[in-house]
């Protein structure tokens, strides 16, 4: 009997799990779809405005409703960056020691590494997720099996009509594991391969503000 509880208590637990991680999928999915999308129109709206801008000062003064999306937090870390320079009791210090470029050039990647941390995240949730979740559904096939053997075992009969029921039903979990697994596994597909897309939209972006940023430095002098 307490065998017979233990195992039920197991089967239980394991099928809540599962729909605990389909819970947690479909939230990651939808919040991330939303991500991607409002995270893109701002990009595209403040990439338009920056480059109609006529040269970094005016983009620097674009209007603060353009101001949104990672293209613009990777901008603003550039023009603080620039400003920075311009005080001398800043630019003396050991912050500025090297080749400008370079040095514009490490904290607009560090920025944007940042910015694609919080774009990656939950990837690694949908991941594992999609990794365990099969097995968590066999293993509560596995102790469902083993549930529905004591039963018969109990009953003193082996017959088809006795074994069918119970084992189907212990099979449940392990259909319900790949259930959940499939959407996890595609999305994470689909999130990384936008991610990617992301961090090199963001990498052509500072290769340009670079570009136009000492080039207006070199024309200057």
């Amino acid at each position: 009997m307490p065998f017979h509880f233990e195992t039920a208590f197991i089967i239980d637990g394991t099928l809540y799990t599962l729909l605990v991680f389909s819970l947690v999928t479909w939230t990651l999915i939808f919040f991330k779809v939303w991500q991607f999308a409002k995270n893109n129109y701002y990009n595209k709206r403040y990439g338009t405005a920056f480059w109609n801008a006529t040269d970094l000062k005016a983009a620097e003064q674009l209007p603060e409703e353009t101001k949104r999306g990672t293209k613009s937090r990777v901008a603003a870390c550039g023009f603080a960056w620039l400003a920075e320079l311009k005080d001398p009791v800043a630019a003396a210090s050991l912050k500025f020691r090297g080749s400008p470029q370079d040095l514009l050039e490490q904290a607009l990647k560090k920025q944007t590494q940042d910015e694609q941390k919080r774009m990656e995240s939950g990837l690694t949730m949908l991941a594992s997720i999609g990794s365990t979740a099969p097995f968590v559904g066999l293993f509560g096939t596995v102790m469902g099996i083993m549930n529905a053997m004591h039963d018969i075992s109990a009953s003193g009969s082996a017959s088809l009509d006795v074994v069918a029921g119970p084992i189907g039903d212990a099979l449940i979990a392990t259909a319900i594991g790949i259930a959940v697994a499939v959407p996890a596994v595609l999305a994470y597909n689909f999130f990384q391969r936008r991610a990617k897309h992301h961090r090199a939209s963001l990498e052509h972006f500072v290769d340009g503000f670079l570009h136009i940023a000492f080039g207006e430095r070199t024309t200057k002098e």
